[in-house]
């Protein structure tokens, strides 16, 4: 099950961040099936497996918090290893259910920003913006929305199946280069989050040109997600995909660089919305 999630993670087949944390989380109930004679060695091998996870993607915020707080939680807590198992299956469920609280209140809160009538736009896929616009049109918005293609994994195709399963909601697509067409249209844009550390907004590729052009065009840009995500001593690593996600033939002589990651700096985003709070 963790070498399994690890892999998973790994080619970023899981496309939420706090799905992610969520299910590198679960992976960790596997230490209850396993056998130890101390509590040393099962310490041991919890702290070696979080940290197999955690390193699975530098860039997650969500997923590096997670670990972190299993650790934490169960080191040197108890003094035998059934004490210490019940400890771990406890801190599972309650991590999870942190989670999916902390991802559920920000999207409440970000979703009081939208108006019946608005226009958005959204980048990419993340659940936390799915749960923003549901609970927009639970209370009775009529929105429309345009989703950019979010090349080159085209993610947000996902997104736009998903929203257009919503109630209410006119769903328009458009590729990543019309989005200065598709912004003219809207009243604001409604991103996720990777990670905020340093000054700085990490969100999936694409995300600094379409702020930018968002600034230019006076849109005002929303970025929700858990507060999770917004930490301090975190060194943010990008991740450089397949170039066959690019180009499926190599040229010779032609690099691909595929990056994963945006880096914005946090000043240009208008607010920011998590479980905590709201920052203009």
């Amino acid at each position: 099950m963790i070498d399994e999630t690890v892999a998973e993670i790994r080619a970023m087949r899981t496309h939420s961040t706090s799905a992610v944390a969520v299910k590198a989380t679960q992976a960790l109930a596997e230490l209850l099936d396993r056998e130890y004679v101390t509590v040393d060695e099962f310490e041991r091998d919890l702290e070696h497996n979080a940290g197999v996870l955690r390193r699975s993607n530098p860039s997650h915020a969500a997923l590096h918090n997670a670990m972190r707080d299993v650790e934490r939680s169960i080191v040197g807590e108890t003094t035998t290893v059934e004490g210490a198992k019940q400890r771990l299956e406890d801190v599972i469920a309650r991590v999870i259910d942190d989670i999916e609280t902390a991802k559920g209140e920000a999207a409440a809160h970000a979703a009081e920003r939208i108006e019946d009538g608005d226009t958005l736009l959204v980048h990419d896929y993340s659940t936390t913006v799915l749960e923003t616009i549901e609970n927009a049109v639970h209370d009775g918005a009529h929105l429309t929305v345009y989703v950019t293609e979010a090349r080159p994994r085209t993610l947000g195709r996902k997104t736009a199946r998903v929203l257009a399963g919503m109630s209410r909601v006119d769903v328009r697509m458009v590729v990543d280069s019309a989005m200065g067409y598709a912004l003219r249209a809207c009243d604001r844009v409604l991103l996720g989050i990777t990670c905020i550390t340093g000054g700085t907004y990490y969100n999936r590729i694409g995300t600094f040109p379409l702020v930018v052009t968002a600034r230019e065009l006076g849109v005002p840009v929303i970025a929700v997600g858990s507060g999770a995500k917004t930490i301090e001593e975190f060194r943010f690593e990008n991740e450089f995909r397949d170039a066959v996600e690019v180009m499926r033939e190599p040229v010779e002589g032609v690099t691909i660089e595929n990056p994963s990651y945006d880096a914005t700096p946090i000043g240009m985003i208008d607010t920011v919305i998590t479980d905590e709070g709201v920052v203009e």
